[in-house]
């Protein structure tokens, strides 16, 4: 009998660890190959694991809500042979399963004995990437136990581990300061504000309680962090879409028979916000302490809602190197993707810009919460029509056009207002110039 270990597959650079959100095959169930085993949820989307090989389930090796480390083997298929044999092979197979994997972990004895040791001193259930931190870190065994978790059922995570790393090495670190200096230089993280207490909510009678999802949680606790992390501003701007709308209008059809896509104003709109950010670097850039990184490839992330009232936003790489067409195309492709929970990992990161279209709710404008490393975020509000003046070689006149709300929120710790108007004026430029008779 011939047994194929499935792993857990790396989910993109940052992605370290996930966690088994639901079996959707079980021991003794027949596979092909592409079937869907194992729905796995990182901090960043949901996934499928297929099954790359024709086969049965011999023994899952993990539970579901337990995080698993990329790399290690979660599932035994048996490939061929007798189904005897394949449980009889099981338990074996299992232990040697189990021994590689405590051996990958650290080679050192003293390593191990930790590991047995953490386990055996505690009822408290903690991945392997914990307790390697943990080892790592000379965290004890009772010093983990205190740690509070905020994963599901109160487990551990890695992002409690670091949380902890960092508080107590602040108390380290505070212990054995210098008395300070009138030249000394006060750190921006000193003016950090303490988190501040959450109201007391009570229910009443007749209140429906829903408690939030994984990713409804992760929105929660990104959003709060970035209004905690950046000062932000937001500086708005009108913009007469006319010609863009009417351009539309004349080649949407046409340019449906023909590329088989509808062409929104979506991409219209990456277009322009790509060329203003090769004018404006440091609107494309990130904060590191008292440094600042200018990006060198402008990605751009678009918001995206999901039909459970969730939102992602998946990611258009170097958009300032594709045509129309291409962009037209990515849009599309990712949108329709990100509805049906068919992203990857890799293509909702690394965005150094974000985007999102409050009009496609009617909203005229909104002040749209900046998506952390970035510095800033463009909203773009519902077109509508409205008088407008109109200046002529006759004089002014006053005509109906296609008027839209832009606003742009950015960290003021780098970007000043000046520096966001002149971006947002320079997005007004490249719209309101838009050649109503451009070819695509």
């Amino acid at each position: 009998m011939a047994t194929f270990e499935l792993i857990m597959p790396k989910l993109g650079e940052s992605v370290i660890e996930a966690t088994i959100t639901r079996w959707m095959k079980s021991a003794g169930d027949t596979v092909n190959e592409d079937d869907a085993i194992v729905e796995i949820a990182t901090d960043k989307v949901d996934s499928e694991i297929p099954s790359p090989v024709e086969g049965k389930i011999i023994k899952t090796l993990f539970a579901e809500g337990e995080v698993v480390a990329v790399g290690t083997v979660i599932a035994l298929i048996a490939m061929d042979g007798d189904d005897d044999v394949a449980v009889e092979a099981t338990d074996s197979e299992v232990a040697a399963v189990a021994i590689d994997q405590q051996a990958d972990v650290s080679e050192a004895p003293e390593a191990k004995s930790e590991s047995v040791d953490l386990a055996a001193r505690s009822d408290r259930f903690y991945s392997p990437l914990v307790k390697s931190i943990a080892r790592e870190e000379n965290i004890s065994p009772q010093e983990l136990d205190a740690i509070m978790g905020s994963g599901k059922e109160g487990r551990v995570t890695k992002d409690d581990v670091m949380a902890f790393l960092k508080s107590r090495g602040a108390v380290k670190t505070t212990s054995t300061e210098k008395p300070a200096t009138k030249e000394s230089i006060t750190p921006l993280s000193k003016f950090s504000a303490s988190k501040p207490e959450a109201a007391v909510v009570t229910s009443g009678a007749g209140d429906t309680i829903i408690e939030m999802d994984r990713m409804r949680r992760l929105i929660a606790d990104h959003m709060v962090m970035s209004k905690q992390v950046s000062p932000h501003v937001t500086s708005f701007i009108d913009v007469d879409v006319t010609n863009i709308v009417n351009w539309r209008n004349k080649i949407k059809d046409d340019f449906q028979k023909r590329e088989g896509q509808k062409i929104t104003y979506t991409p219209i709109f990456f277009e322009a916000a790509a060329k203003a950010l090769k004018d404006y670097p440091q609107v494309n850039a990130s904060v590191d302490g008292y440094n600042f990184i200018l990006r060198k490839n402008i990605n751009i992330g678009m918001a995206t809602a999901l039909p459970n009232g969730n939102l992602i936003v998946p990611v258009i790489r170097n958009v300032d190197e594709k045509n129309l067409i291409g962009l037209t195309k990515a849009v599309n492709d990712l949108a329709n993707r990100a509805r049906v929970n068919k992203l990857q990992p890799d293509e909702i990161q690394g965005g150094t810009f974000t985007i999102t279209n409050f009009g496609s709710f009617d909203s005229l404008t909104g002040t749209p919460i900046i998506n952390q490393p970035q510095v800033a975020i463009l909203a773009v509000g519902a077109i509508r029509k409205q008088p407008a003046v109109i200046e002529t070689q006759y004089g002014d006149v006053i005509a109906i056009r296609h008027i839209m709300i832009l606003s742009l929120a950015y960290d003021h710790r780098i970007v000043d207002g000046a520096l966001g108007g002149m971006y947002l004026k320079r997005v007004k430029e490249l719209l309101e110039s838009f050649d109503p008779n451009r070819d695509i």
